[in-house]
């Protein structure tokens, strides 16, 4: 198959990219290196340098012909979106919008569609969440992936588009941007391998749901090929607080760093934790990288780098 990966020199993108092409299929990228790296593509995917809003992705369309779209590009930073909606909106929704245009009015067979578990059901009253548990996003980075998962049925509906849409919880591991504001592994085992303090924001209390960047990519190949339109739930179903993350990632670089604590940053969700049931029923996914284990591979390709 030819599969367009959108943020494919980002951080899941790229993974995805390498796992498409490993098994033998064509892939292009586009991605406006903004967040994504250019030493994160693969050299054997095509890459088109452009924003997913461009008017010039339906040329792009037009000329590959993809079977399948792998949507991962995404103004993904929680607090980015809660200072500026409408930038938020711009990049998620009509960006999505314009490569679902792009994708009826060339054929394409299926959109695969990076959505986000942690912040769709908002603050959660069930743990760990179902796929049912009511939608109610406590940001605007949530509305704008619920929204998406809305459009994509609606075309899917008129169109016939097949898809599967992943909501994904706090993914990690190699290639994780370790500069922006979301990514706490990433930025705690930067820091302390540069022998700096990381700060936990608040008490450290506030848990989430860390998912291997590996399985994420596992989770993606397995819906590529499953046959009816769904939505999946990508997690590990256990709730990991920012102490203990500290402490796995300290214990990892070898750091002798004490634990400091700042601000709480207002508004932040305290609680999230996915179920993977459904997908590992109808998929036959589940999470295989334990969460020591990953921070280790993680803490050795940041070492690895610098």
């Amino acid at each position: 198959m030819k599969i367009l990966v959108t943020g494919g020199a980002g951080f899941i993108g790229s993974h995805l990219v390498d796992a498409f092409l490993q098994q033998g299929h064509g892939v292009a990228v586009i991605d406006n290196l903004v967040t994504g790296q250019r030493e994160n593509l693969n050299p054997n995917a095509t890459f088109y340098e452009m924003d997913i809003r461009d008017a010039a992705v339906k040329e792009v369309f037009q000329q590959e012909k993809f079977d399948v779209v792998c949507h991962q590009a995404a103004q993904m930073d929680v607090r980015k979106s809660v200072d500026d909606p409408r930038y938020d909106a711009e990049v998620n929704i009509l960006g999505t919008l314009n490569l679902l245009q792009a994708s009826v009015a060339t054929g394409v067979k299926k959109f695969l569609f990076a959505s986000t578990g942690g912040a769709i059901y908002g603050e959660q009253i069930e743990f760990p969440a179902t796929e049912e548990h009511p939608t109610w996003p406590a940001s605007p980075y949530g509305v704008s992936k619920l929204t998406c998962e809305k459009y994509i049925h609606y075309y899917s509906q008129v169109y016939h588009l097949q898809y599967a849409l992943l909501r994904y919880a706090n993914v990690y591991g190699p290639r994780q941007n370790p500069h922006g504001e979301a990514g706490v592994v990433a930025i705690f085992t930067k820091k302390m391998l540069a022998g700096e303090q990381p700060v936990i924001n608040g008490d450290g209390k506030q848990t989430r749901d860390y998912v291997y960047v590996g399985d994420v990519v596992d989770a993606n190949l397995r819906a590529l090929q499953y046959p009816e339109n769904d939505y999946f739930n990508v997690g590990t179903g256990i709730e990991t607080d920012v102490n203990h993350i500290f402490h796995f990632i300290r214990e990892a670089v070898g750091a002798d760093i004490p634990e400091q604590h700042g601000p709480a940053k207002p508004g932040e969700q305290r609680r999230s934790v996915l179920s993977y049931e459904k997908a590992k029923k109808l998929l036959g996914w589940e999470p295989k990288v334990k969460l020591p284990e990953g921070i280790t591979r993680t803490v050795e390709y940041f070492r690895g780098i610098d």
